[in-house]
């Protein structure tokens, strides 16, 4: 199934939801914030774990000028909570979305070619890398997808989407440096 894919200069669908750890997180509430929006797959995923680490590292470290992070699983919340690593994630928001309500708001595409072709190119590499990093892998729980592609958008202070990236593989992301200037408010015109 495809969604309508949302465009650049448009204001995001607004949201007001109860993350995993229990706190209302109501996307009106960051007006006045740059704000990124992650849509992930599976609370296993090594490709999606390898990105929310190298995001929230980022964070951590102060070097995206305060800007704020809100990530979507398709995973239950028991499942997302079973892992430390995912617990380590607050303050960064997790909202666990098994219904895909927000995904399809959101215009998250499944596709069972991209996915596939992924796994084959590159899912060894990405496993060996997690491993090492201490990322979870596990496999699907549940009516997670296999076929969920991810998507990161890039929200200003008045939550219109100015940067965004559909994924056409699965470790194929907005680049770290266009978050990072986006954050600092260095120019780039370049939407993916």
């Amino acid at each position: 199934m495809n969604n309508t894919r949302l465009l650049s200069s448009t204001k995001a669908p607004i949201f007001n939801l109860t993350d995993v750890f229990g706190r209302q997180i109501n996307l009106e509430d960051y007006k006045g914030k740059k704000t990124l929006i992650g849509f992930y797959r599976h609370a296993g995923c090594p490709f999606c774990n390898m990105r929310v680490h190298a995001l929230t590292k980022l964070y951590s470290k102060n070097e995206l000028n305060n800007m704020e992070m809100i990530f979507f699983f398709e995973s239950k919340k028991e499942i997302i909570l079973r892992s430390t690593f995912h617990k380590e994630v607050s303050p960064v928001p997790i909202i666990s979305d098994p219904e895909n309500v927000w995904y399809q708001a959101y215009g998250i595409e499944k596709s069972g070619y991209k996915s596939a072709v992924s796994h084959i190119t590159s899912f060894v590499q990405t496993a060996i890398k997690a491993g090492k990093t201490g990322v979870p892998m596990h496999l699907m729980a549940g009516d997670e997808s296999i076929k969920t592609m991810p998507a990161e958008f890039l929200l200003d202070e008045d939550l219109i989407i100015r940067k965004l990236h559909y994924s056409e593989r699965l470790n194929s992301r907005m680049l770290v440096n266009e978050i990072v200037d986006f954050a600092n408010g260095i120019s780039n015109d370049l939407i993916v």
